[in-house]
């Protein structure tokens, strides 16, 4: 199994942010126990990441978000709370009990009315979004299986429009990026997706390089013209 590698100056430092800038409150602090109650990978983003989230949500002006990958639903609560009060959120998430456990703590965090939690392989629930007519969505976050990072980037153009923002968690994965073979199962379709955001014409997008409590990765950042 492929493992990131975290140095213990990374985590001081992403510790001190957290704990001086972030100030997760009580219901992010359940999310975390939670997950790991449930025996949760300890993969959701670390808080200043999450807050990063919730800015982006609200410098974005959306009021429609998309998430693809709920998991405990720690960044669906960040994201949840950057929209206006009549704003909603779609997760998409492929575990039942993954989503039993993320539906408690959204609705813990007193965001049940905003969030619809939709269980099932994400590809099938992107669709039915589309044949439902619920686009566009005004931001879009994809933090699920690496192999169809390309798919997910397919479905946010479709189910976005021109403005939409787009981020894509997992954008370096401890250098895999620039050797596939140190994660032959999740590296190829991470550098797929890096190769579509920069080639397709309606992507103009970036990536930023991150450490911390997760090892050495990133995110891109897009934007759909």
């Amino acid at each position: 199994m492929f493992e990131h590698k975290p140095r213990p100056e990374w985590t001081a430092a992403e510790v001190f942010l957290t704990d001086s800038v972030v100030h997760p409150d009580p219901a992010l602090h359940r999310a975390l126990r939670t997950a790991a109650d449930a025996g949760m990978p300890a993969i959701e983003v670390a808080p200043n990441a999450g807050k990063l989230l919730q800015l982006l949500v609200q410098m974005a002006g959306a009021r429609n978000v998309l998430e693809i990958g709920t998991l405990a639903g720690f960044s669906t609560i960040w994201m949840a709370r950057g929209l206006p009060a009549d704003g909603s959120l779609v997760s998409c998430e492929f575990l039942p009990a993954h989503a039993q456990v993320a539906r408690e703590n959204v609705d813990s965090a007193g965001l049940g009315p905003k969030v619809e939690i939709r269980v099932g392989p994400a590809l099938e629930t992107l669709a039915e979004l589309a044949a439902e007519g619920r686009a566009p969505f005004d931001f879009i976050f994809i933090d699920a299986d690496k192999q169809n990072n390309s798919n997910y980037l397919d479905w946010a153009l479709r189910l976005g429009r021109p403005g939409t923002t787009v981020v894509l968690d997992n954008a370096v994965w401890e250098g895999a990026i620039t050797d596939a073979g140190m994660d032959p199962v999740n590296a190829p379709g991470i550098i797929d997706a890096l190769t579509m955001l920069g080639g397709h014409p309606r992507f103009d997008a970036t990536v930023i390089q991150t450490v911390g409590s997760k090892g050495w990765d990133g995110f891109a950042l897009a934007r759909i013209i």
